[in-house]
């Protein structure tokens, strides 16, 4: 018995038509009328949105059907190699990792797939890096960049690109994007700013055996990164190190007195003890200075005692000076009175005038003229 199916197909689907529940053909919107006088038929609608065809036959109709997968699909085979960016609508919303097998329905979606060859350098091109970067922000999130590694690297830094574990190269600031397929990557940023580091409470003997504590303080920063990466773990704790050996270098070999006349030998001695050293590195040591040093309580009590003393016997040493001065212009002042005795008249004068600024009233018995002829009366 011949059995008749109508079948309407919306134009935001196609349809498959399965016979005996084997895939027939692709059935287009619209009206349908389908006959069955033998076989079982089947209608499975498939919604165009979203447009990836996701079906246990995509891989049969790629290696049996050319003609329908042609007609109706945007064919998606990508290589051990290649990377696919997936356009929707003029709009990159997807990447795809190597080896993708994938169909996509045409009509309602334009679909378009630009095919990117990552074997001979993982890093995106930079038209694309723009495209990738922030795409959280937009309408549409990009899907599929966990094979991508993106990097922001400062203005104040640069970036170590490593490729299987080496390094591959030194990466200027900016946006930067690294395919992760077929590879290990990573990116290290280092800053190449000044740096400071502290070496605090460094308890050494002098050359005389007196125990100091002394702190030190540096700055430096990176000048090859590269080399700085190849050659140390962690340059901050190799500068630390140099710097205590180098300090212990200038204090060992020098008595406390030596040291603190000056204590400008010691910057000297360790600044050129760990740029020697660091150079080599890639690290450039610009300071390093002594901020203290600090001396036990007994050591400390004696030197006060000592500087005591030494101020004394200065002072006192100023003070004989000065009465010797003193002394020596009192016998020119008596040798000229006694040569000349207008001079010593005057000074008789100079001193009565002093004596009666301080006296507020003056008796005079006998009457004034014997009094005033003494004043005047010069001998």
């Amino acid at each position: 018995m011949n059995t008749i199916q109508r079948v309407t197909v919306n134009k935001n689907e196609r349809g498959l038509l399965l016979r005996n529940g084997d895939f027939d053909r692709v059935l287009q919107p619209g009206r349908h009328w389908l006959l069955s006088p033998v076989d079982t038929l089947r209608i499975v609608r498939v919604p165009l949105d979203p447009p990836a065809f996701v079906n246990p036959i995509a891989d049969w109709l790629l290696a049996h059907a050319p003609d329908v997968v042609d007609a109706e699909f945007v064919r998606v085979e990508l290589g051990e190699t290649q990377v696919g960016l997936r356009h929707e609508n003029g709009v990159l919303v997807e990447v795809l990792p190597p080896g993708t097998r994938r169909l996509y329905w045409k009509g309602l979606v334009a679909v378009h797939v630009d095919v990117v060859d990552i074997a001979a350098s993982p890093e995106v091109p930079p038209a694309l890096v723009a495209r990738l970067a922030q795409t959280q922000l937009r309408a549409r999130p990009v899907a599929g960049l966990g094979g991508v590694l993106q990097v922001l690297v400062p203005e104040h830094a640069a970036g170590l690109l490593v490729v299987d574990g080496a390094v591959a190269g030194r990466l200027a600031p900016g946006a930067h994007a690294f395919w992760r397929y077929n590879r290990e990557v990573a990116v290290e940023v280092v800053d190449l700013r000044l740096q400071s580091v502290e070496v605090s409470g460094q308890d050494i003997l002098t050359r005389d055996k007196v125990p100091l504590r002394v702190n030190l303080s540096a700055t430096w920063h990176v000048a090859d990164p590269v080399t700085a990466h190849a050659q140390l773990h962690k340059p901050a704790d190799h500068l630390y190190r140099e710097l205590q050996f180098g300090l212990r270098a200038a204090v060992g070999t020098r008595t406390l007195d030596e040291l603190l006349e000056d204590r400008t030998v010691i910057d000297e001695v360790v600044t050129g003890h760990v740029r020697d050293r660091l150079w080599a590195h890639g690290i450039v040591v610009d300071t390093a200075g002594v901020k203290d040093i600090v001396l036990p309580g007994e050591v400390k009590a004696i030197l006060s005692q000592v500087v005591e003393a030494t101020k004394a016997a200065e002072a006192n040493t100023i003070r004989r000076r000065e009465e010797t001065a003193a002394t020596r212009s009192l016998l020119n002042t008596a040798k000229v009175l006694d040569e000349n005795p207008t001079a010593l008249r005057l000074k008789e004068l100079e001193t009565l005038e002093r004596i009666a600024e301080r006296i507020d009233r003056i008796s005079v018995f006998g009457g004034l003229d014997k009094v005033l002829d003494g004043l005047v009366k010069l001998r």
